[in-house]
């Protein structure tokens, strides 16, 4: 089936699967979760990747959905690709699969990258805090190196995280891994590299947004914050140098799609921008158009 992007509302590039339909919910994933709700100031739903598929088709939205490998610098059980290939095999009107791999698998990593790529993921999602890993250490080049050559997208959190926020030690995950200059060696090692840097970067806002001006092969997803948190200058950025490399992403379901998209609507974007992010740009950066 081919995606009618002119009926869409909009393409949300940042959407996550939280549990598997038949699987428990790792102890450790409960933990942390709970303080991401403290956090975020709700307990937000843990959706299958079907259920995903159901809520973005209610609201005429696509989704990029993916899952987070962070068995190494979590300790807790990954979710795994497999169901959301499939559930993007059985939805492909709303759902484009992304992959995560643990950097830290080495060459089992990239052998799996490899068999993902065959099957039909069309990026690669990285969280270099929970994953625990500088995203320039050249150890993991050799991943990277596959998804550039099979010309998918790789998408880095970028910034602060909810993940472990309020625990004793933020649960022992390290913010410094996430900071959007360490990806700006990525993106000049890798030039053909498409790169996503998630999310409003704080507190490197600046840097990210100095990235994507400098690269042309790095765009800024704005996932994560109700867009009445944004800061002026990246409405500036987004009104101007950056308006055709920002994307709109929710980071669902710890922000609501819904709630997003509402309080875009009262930011002071220009009128021709606003399609730009809501669905045209991503469109283009994915192959759609």
């Amino acid at each position: 089936m081919t995606v009618e992007v002119e009926k869409l509302v909009a393409i949300d590039v940042h959407v996550h699967a939280e549990r598997n339909h038949d699987e428990p919910q790792d102890p450790v994933t409960t933990e942390v979760l709970e303080a991401a709700a403290r956090y975020f100031g709700g307990s937000p739903p843990q959706p299958t990747a079907q259920e995903v598929a159901d809520y973005y088709r209610e609201r005429n939205l696509l989704a990029v959905i993916f899952t987070v490998d962070d068995e190494a610098g979590m300790g807790r059980k990954r979710l795994g690709n497999d169901e959301v290939l499939q559930a993007a095999r059985e939805n492909p009107d709303v759902l484009i699969p992304f992959a995560s791999v643990d950097p830290h698998k080495g060459k089992l990593g990239v052998r799996e990258a490899q068999e993902l790529i065959q099957a039909g993921v069309k990026g690669f999602k990285f969280h270099p805090n929970t994953q625990a890993f500088w995203p320039h250490d050249r150890a993991f080049y050799p991943l990277y190196e596959v998804i550039a050559e099979a010309g998918l997208i790789a998408l880095f959190h970028t910034g602060t995280t909810g993940i472990g926020a309020g625990m004793p030690g933020g649960g022992g995950v390290h913010l410094k891994y996430s900071n959007p200059m360490c990806v700006d060696d990525v993106a000049a090692d890798f030039p053909d590299l498409r790169i996503i840097l998630a999310h409003p970067s704080f507190p490197w806002q600046e840097e990210a947004l100095a990235i994507a001006v400098h690269k042309p092969n790095v765009y800024i997803d704005l996932s994560g914050w109700s867009p009445k948190y944004f800061p002026p200058i990246l409405i500036q950025y987004t009104n101007t140098r950056l308006k055709t490399k920002m994307l709109f992403g929710s980071d669902f379901p710890l922000i609501a799609p819904d709630r997003w998209l509402k309080d875009f609507e009262q930011l002071a974007i220009k009128d021709e921008v606003r399609p730009l992010v809501l669905k045209e740009n991503a469109a283009k950066l994915l192959g759609l158009t």
